[in-house]
């Protein structure tokens, strides 16, 4: 990830007006000390009247509100380039979350993703809007007043000289604790978010097992931990600011003892110069105080900017896809030597050799554990091969566009999500389709009749992960989407699971109506699905034991009768 300060340096436009507005604003705090001293020293030495001042009175309210105006230009460019960089990294967070592997998005919790998305990135604001602004501001500012102050008097110039060092130091002492003490601050939100999610989406489990107090106690524990780190970093904001005060109040009053001395007891120095610095030096100081103000903000930025770059350089293992358009209508897919492990010592698919032609029905079967769901995610191109190659029509399937290879395909889960919405809504999920065609599509599912019963039929609402629908209702929408879209390849993780035989029925057809148009593969445990199958697949660890149709696999391979012995004694 690249540095936030060449994050902000490459914002060219609005970094240069920062340094335009830093030398104006400097230049107006000169004039306007100079303009207070002149005012002062023309009525109380030189006894003019009040009608002579006047002028010079207008044109010290014209400074004072360009002073204001510059400031606050300043500060709205800083606001500027810190939405501007906080939607960058959002859209990079997005990006990278939508661009992970099946087996790495289903690491951690989500409530901590969604931390580092809109906590982790909003703590960026502070370095774009007050530190990067200020930090110009006390680059210019101080130095033209500097040089101003030599100008006017040597010795007041190097005791600024000698004592302004110490905030910068002091600063940067303060910066690595302040660090430090943000990353665990996030940490602690990260956590506290998580549980909190994850206590909501398990309500009603912990309510039926007993454990609502103790996950209640969970959560305390974790918003407690968050108090306490947010409270140590406010501990360090406070004492760094009152080290800075004591420090800028030592250095101002050192050089009011210079100048007052020489003023009143040596007679060396007049009292417009002698003012004129003194009004000068509070802001010289003021500047840097609010640079080490700043500068805590900023450490807490980057202490943000870390947790932010752990979670983009997050391994990805997934392959980068072409550019290639796909033709229309089922192709052969074929499986050469495809092999996926999910970690160094996770499960491992092991050299799947296998050819699906177009138009057929494919039943994945095996034990449970043997590999079935991890075959099917990696056809689906939702889990990358780690060697190998998946060959459509010949082509690396790779070479295709990842938006052209996941409109060819529907995926139909034992669960298939249904989002908050409509039913009308949900059946076009990524389809532009006129009532007419979505109806269709919902007839040829089964579903079309039971959604005209509702009361706002299509236009009913159902509550996120479709509550108000039963399973079997849920599956029959996400066949609503598959006959919408008309894909060339429908893959089924074992849909049948958990529906009542009538539903089971519905759902064979609407497969054989999809076999039509699509090639149909299956994670299968139903006979009736085996026994429909062109081809099958046989997994058992893994490994590809044997292939072909239910009748060769029956009498060909001991394991997969023994198998099927087991599935009959199941289903009587």
């Amino acid at each position: 990830m690249k540095s936030l300060k060449k994050l902000a340096s490459e914002q060219k436009g609005r970094y240069y007006s920062l340094f335009v507005l830093a030398i104006m604003l400097g230049v107006l705090i000169v004039l306007q000390s100079y303009m207070i001293v002149t005012i002062v020293d023309d009525l109380f030495l030189a006894k003019q009247t009040f009608d002579q001042v006047f002028p010079m009175l207008l044109g010290l309210m014209v400074v004072l509100l360009a002073r204001v105006s510059l400031s606050y230009g300043n500060g709205k460019i800083g606001v500027a380039m810190a939405a501007n960089v906080k939607a960058v990294f959002r859209k990079r967070l997005l990006k990278s979350y939508a661009s992970q592997t099946l087996s790495a998005s289903y690491k951690g919790q989500l409530g901590q993703k969604v931390s580092v998305m809109m906590d982790a990135v909003d703590e960026l604001d502070s370095y774009f809007s007050k530190y990067v602004p200020q930090r110009i501001v006390s680059s210019v500012v101080p130095l033209i007043i500097l040089v101003v102050v030599f100008s006017q008097h040597l010795y007041s110039g190097l005791i600024i000289l000698v004592t302004a060092p110490f905030i910068p130091l002091f600063m940067a002492i303060v910066g690595g604790l302040t660090q430090r003490k943000s990353e665990a601050q996030l940490d602690s939100l990260s956590a506290f978010s998580g549980r909190f999610l994850d206590t909501l989406q398990g309500l009603v489990s912990l309510k039926l097992y007993g454990k609502s107090r103790h996950y209640k106690s969970v959560i305390e524990r974790s918003s407690l931990d968050f108090r306490d780190t947010t409270m140590a970093i406010l501990k360090v904001a406070f004492t760094s600011s009152l080290m800075l005060e004591f420090i800028s109040m030592l250095s101002i009053g050192l050089v009011a003892l210079e100048l007052s001395l020489r003023l009143v007891v040596f007679n060396e120095i007049s009292f417009f110069t002698a003012f004129f610095i003194l009004l000068l030096v509070p802001e010289f100081f003021t500047s840097l105080k609010d640079l080490g103000s700043a500068f805590h903000a900023g450490r807490s930025s980057m202490g943000a900017a870390v947790k932010i770059e752990d979670e983009l350089k997050k391994e990805d293992r997934s392959a980068s896809w072409g550019a290639n358009k796909m033709p229309d209508g089922p192709r052969t897919i074929e499986l050469k030597n495809v092999q996926f492990q999910y970690d160094a010592d996770g499960f491992m698919l092991k050299k799947i050799q296998a050819s699906i032609k177009p138009y057929s029905q494919v039943a994945i079967v095996g034990k449970s554990g043997s590999g079935k769901t991890t075959l099917l995610h990696v056809i689906a191109g939702l889990l990358p091969q780690t060697s190998g190659t998946i060959l459509v029509d010949g082509h690396d399937r790779f070479n295709y566009a990842e938006h052209e290879w996941f409109g060819h395909i529907s995926y139909i889960t034992q669960h298939p999500y249904i989002f908050a919405g409509t039913i009308e809504e949900n059946i076009a999920l990524g389809v532009q389709a006129t009532k007419d065609e979505i109806r269709k599509a919902a007839a040829k599912a089964g579903i079309d009749q039971m959604v005209q019963s509702l009361p706002n039929g299509y236009a009913t609402v159902i509550g996120e992960g479709g509550r108000g629908l039963s399973g079997g209702e849920k599956q029959r929408v996400a066949l609503a989407r598959a006959f919408l879209k008309h894909p060339s390849v429908v893959l089924f993780d074992e849909p049948s699971t958990g529906l009542d035989l009538f539903t089971e029925q519905r759902l064979h057809e609407s497969m054989k109506e999809l076999s039509k148009t699509s090639t149909i593969i299956t994670v299968a445990h139903r006979m009736q699905t085996i026994k429909d199958a062109d081809h099958i697949l046989f997994l058992e660890e893994g490994v590809l034991l044997a292939q072909g149709t239910h009748e060769y696999l029956k009498e060909s391979n001991p394991s997969y009768r023994e198998l099927f012995s087991a599935q009959r004694e199941e289903e009587k």
